[in-house]
């Protein structure tokens, strides 16, 4: 059987002071939307540091890469983009994973 998990994203985001609340509404509202409304989306989880500070990070988990594709042009993505830009202290630094 193969693994459901086979790819994985994680985005980190350095929010301007005092936007993180704001941030994370949005980023809430889009791992709802991916876990609801895609197959191919197994996890996605809204992550900040146990300290505080302004960084989130998305840690979302895809059947594949084609399944991360499909979520890039599901109707909440754009809007999740375009709401969170400009709370962004910085460009959001993206890597993606597959299993080793």
């Amino acid at each position: 059987m193969s693994d459901p998990f086979g790819f994985v994203v994680i985005a980190e985001f350095t929010v301007k002071s005092g936007q993180r609340e704001a941030f994370l509404e949005h980023a809430h509202e889009d791992a709802r939307q991916s876990l609801a409304n895609e197959t191919g989306c197994h996890q996605f989880d809204v992550l900040v540091p146990q300290d505080g500070g302004n960084v989130v990070v998305l840690h979302e988990a895809y059947t594949d890469r084609a399944a991360f594709d499909a979520h890039t042009r599901m109707p909440h993505y754009q809007p999740f983009k375009d709401s969170t830009a400009p709370l962004l202290a910085s460009a959001p630094v993206v890597r993606f994973f597959v299993k080793g």
